[in-house]
């Protein structure tokens, strides 16, 4: 999925204009929830999401959708992670 169709998709289900979010090779955030739904597409790198035990691995042009107050963590891939994300 390309950035500019995204965006689109973002404002049609009422998400915030995105903002890129870049994180540190390796890096980690311990379970954590947000206030907000968050939807984000991954444009370079990659990042893995741990909700409920169960782990999943996004890489670049997928999307990953949390609601809001869920648990989760998040580790970054070797080359850290890029994305876009709308929030509501």
């Amino acid at each position: 999925m390309q950035p500019e169709d995204f965006a689109v998709i973002l404002a049609q289900e009422g998400f915030q204009p995105p903002l890129t979010i870049t994180r540190e090779p390796n890096g980690h955030m311990g379970t954590h929830t947000h206030a907000f739904e968050a939807k984000a597409l991954v444009l370079s790198g990659e990042i893995s999401i741990s909700v409920d035990g169960v782990e999943s691995l996004y890489e670049p042009g997928q999307v990953f959708h949390l609601r809001a107050q869920v648990p989760h963590a998040e580790q970054y891939g070797p080359q850290g992670v890029e994305y876009l994300v709308g929030r509501k």
